[in-house]
């Protein structure tokens, strides 16, 4: 080994102990403080052994934030074992924001209580590193993003955070003897940047939108010369996505212009959305890195843009024997669970749809004739049904389809409503209309034609307020109020076009 390459270990092996101390000390610490198990404290040491190993200067401390959007701090290296101790607080406000970026609670009013809990003043959660979910950055090889979960200074968790609501709903499915596999496909778009607006007047809340021209025309679906003019950028992304972990499986060509689907292997439901959330923030950065702007906005107005789905693949194992629940015996059949499991989330469709539709962008896509569903329904192998059944005797991969959701989710609240809709639909027996051969003719419910639609849909649900708890079901109507109260008071240009004139 060279000198110099055996000097830089020492150093960094110094490091370590700067960070940790005595290694003993360090898991003594992570066990008086209670919050790990000894796997845990296993895990955060493997961390920082390989943090010092590899000279990582920052990491990102981030949690999923109630829209999916990862938030938090950048610490550098030698405070990763302090933030492990003791968690990295932040402000509490970062849960309370919608998508402009603006508080919606009143915290400066005493006395907020949100899940019987205080939010009043500002104040700090703490942001929880879980040792499991490090990503040393392939981007930025500098740096790493490590995941949190978010608690009060009390110790209890934010019954209302992404990953709380998630864990809520996998261990009533746990409890019930079942577990989840679920798959991505993701659609999204990439854009020349041809002004990033950093002008003062365009630092705006929400800043104005980048100025952008195609990478590519559209219209030639999943044709080789249409990928030949981007491989370089998509073989970029899928080496990002394989560095990050993430398990991508294929990179296609999709409809509209420069628009482009990643599809990523089965995995358990947190698995899958902390890949979502991460593989929407490495598109994201690594695109502004080679001067391009990427959307995962549900339909974006622009010319002849196409909207961008998100299609949630699922089926159900019998946790004690891993069983594939949905696999019928005989071609055409619906399994006892299949059966209950797609009544379920038909039943609960209008409800959930704010967790799987969540802007006032997405209820524009659901239009008819563009493989997006517009109505309540299921069809075997059908793509324009709201529910496509892919059930192959002797298949163990027969799984639903859910086509319901756009990729401007959070895929935390999506997945659990997924869960407990399914979960319900088993338990209490139902059963699912006939199949559909007509989704578009159909006289089935129409899916929510709004945002305040599916925000009325979703506080009234006794069900998802059982089930979720009425503190979470209240904060995340609130967030989506004020959201479509902003969105009604803003002048369009479709009146000015309407009526200026004519009046």
């Amino acid at each position: 080994m060279p000198p110099t390459l055996r000097a830089g270990r020492i150093a960094r092996g110094m490091r370590l102990s700067e960070m940790a101390g005595n290694t003993t000390d360090f898991a003594q610490a992570l066990t008086r403080a209670g919050h790990y198990d000894v796997a845990d404290i296993e895990r955060a040491e493997e961390v920082l052994a390989s943090v010092s190993e590899v000279g990582l200067e920052t990491v990102r401390i981030l949690f999923s934030d109630q829209h999916g959007i990862l938030r938090g701090k950048t610490i550098v290296a030698a405070a990763l074992a302090s933030a492990f101790k003791s968690g990295i607080g932040v402000p509490s406000t970062l849960l309370l924001k919608d998508t402009a970026h603006k508080t919606v609670f009143p915290v400066w009013t005493g006395g907020l209580s949100i899940a019987d809990q205080p939010f009043g003043g500002a104040g700090d959660v703490i942001l929880r590193p879980d040792p499991a979910r490090f990503f040393p950055l392939p981007w930025s090889p500098h740096s790493a993003i490590l995941l949190c979960d978010v608690f009060h200074r009390s110790g209890a968790p934010v019954s209302f955070s992404s990953g709380a609501v998630l864990a809520n709903a996998v261990g009533k499915l746990d409890a019930a003897g079942f577990r989840a596999i679920f798959g991505l496909e993701v659609e999204f778009q990439v854009f020349e940047c041809l002004d990033p607006a950093l002008g003062h007047a365009a630092a705006t809340m929400p800043p104005a939108p980048v100025q952008t021209r195609n990478l590519t025309q559209g219209y030639k679906y999943l044709t080789e010369t249409r990928y030949a003019e981007v491989e370089d950028l998509l073989d970029h992304l899928r080496r990002m996505a394989e560095g990050l972990g993430l398990h991508p499986r294929s990179m296609e060509i999709e409809m509209g212009p420069s628009q482009f689907e990643f599809t990523f292997e089965p995995s358990d439901p947190v698995t899958q959305a902390d890949r979502f959330v991460l593989f929407r923030t490495m598109v994201k950065e690594v695109c502004h890195i080679r001067g391009l702007h990427a959307s995962f906005m549900a339909k974006p107005v622009l010319p002849n843009a196409v909207a961008n789905g998100w299609h949630i693949h699922q089926s159900l194992l019998d946790k004690a024997t891993g069983k594939a629940l949905f696999c019928p015996d005989t071609p055409g059949e619906l399994t006892t669970p299949a059966s209950g499991w797609i009544a379920g989330i038909l039943k609960h469709a209008a409800a959930f749809c704010l967790l799987t539709n969540p802007t006032v962008n997405s209820y524009k896509r659901f239009q008819p004739f563009q493989l997006a569903p517009n109505a309540v329904q299921w069809g075997q192998d059908n793509r324009g049904a709201m529910l496509r059944a892919l059930l192959t005797a002797g298949d163990p991969a027969s799984r639903v389809e859910n086509r319901v959701a756009d990729t401007s989710a959070n895929p935390h609240y999506a997945f659990a409503a997924q869960i407990l809709s399914g979960l319900e639909g088993i338990q209490s027996g139902d059963t699912p209309p006939p199949a559909s051969e007509d989704p578009y003719n159909d006289a089935a419910e129409p899916l929510p034609r709004s945002l305040i639609a599916a925000v009325e849909a979703f506080g009234s649900s006794a069900y998802l307020r059982s089930a979720m708890g009425d503190a979470v079901v209240d904060y995340i109507v609130t967030l989506k109020r004020a959201e479509w109260d902003r969105y009604i008071s803003a002048l369009s240009e479709w009146e000015q076009q309407e009526y200026f004139g004519l009046f």
